[in-house]
């Protein structure tokens, strides 16, 4: 999965939906293998398979394959609600209330599932001409937080502004989660700062935030962003490994009592050898 390349239209990353990071993996392996310059139809089925899965999450094929098999029913009953058209043609007339997928199919023999994409969706994912945004699978597909995924496609849509402000009612709307963390501090603490390790992590964006205030209440975000060539977690792994160092050793150095009592033995010796030396004569 290191070349597969996500698009999506903008409108579709800014719809409000809710998916966990298992459903999240699933719908981006199959959106990777979208072709962008063909006519949208709903009769392909993609396919997700679990062994490419398990490398890279670390997790056995079996437990890999049988969280995918819930994930992937899952996702077949997640709504999105979609306002805007592809392609930069504005706002829709109606809020469309869709879902992801129409079919679902488990493939047990081969420990992999294949879907269906809903043909409501298909629009959104091929024939772009604007206002859409690609990244590499990669980046996002080790991510632990669902929501790291999210403000990762958020955030890579305005990667050259490297300024970006959000508002945090608009976000917890675009997460479905308006009902959840009504302080600030947990919003942080839960959605926020999981999302921004992950992506700093994991990814190739940098990216650290400020807030303002509206009033008392703060009710924006500011992210700065930057690029990175190479995730952290990439420089880890490619970091020589050096064992800890060691002081020198060093042979003590003897007390004063001992130096004395050298250098008196020395003394004899040489004492002892003039006699020979003389007696020999």
């Amino acid at each position: 999965m290191s070349n597969e390349v996500v698009y999506k239209s903008n409108a579709l990353i800014q719809a409000c939906y809710r998916l966990s990071v298992q459903e999240q993996r699933i719908i981006l392996s199959a959106i990777s293998q979208v072709r962008r310059d063909c006519t949208p139809t709903d009769e392909v089925m993609y396919s997700v398979s679990a062994q490419t899965l398990s490398e890279l999450t670390g997790s056995s094929v079996k437990h890999t394959y049988q969280e995918i098999k819930k994930a992937a029913l899952r996702l077949k009953r997640r709504e999105i609600w979609i306002k805007e058209n592809p392609n930069g043609e504005g706002l829709k007339a109606n809020t469309m209330v869709t879902g992801w997928v129409q079919t679902i199919s488990y493939i047990d023999s081969e420990g992999r599932v294949e879907l269906r994409f809903n043909k409501d969706i298909l629009p959104y994912l091929t024939e772009l001409q604007s206002q859409f945004t690609s990244y590499r699978l990669k980046n996002v597909i080790q991510m632990t937080s669902s929501y790291g995924i999210r403000f990762y496609e958020l955030l890579i849509q305005w990667k050259g502004k490297q300024l970006l402000e959000l508002e945090i009612e608009w976000l917890k709307e675009a997460f479905q989660i308006q009902d959840s963390y009504p302080r600030i501090s947990d919003f942080k603490k839960w959605v926020l700062e999981p999302a921004l390790k992950d992506i700093n992590n994991n990814s190739d964006l940098q990216v650290s935030y400020t807030q303002r205030k509206t009033g008392r209440k703060i009710t924006h975000l500011i992210f700065k962003i930057k690029s990175q060539k190479v995730s952290k977690k990439d420089k880890e792994a490619k970091a020589p490994v050096h064992s800890p160092d060691l002081p020198p050793i060093t042979k003590p150095e003897p007390n004063r009592s001992e130096r004395t009592k050298s250098a008196k033995d020395v003394a004899l010796k040489a004492l002892e050898q003039m006699k020979l030396g003389l007696t020999d004569a």
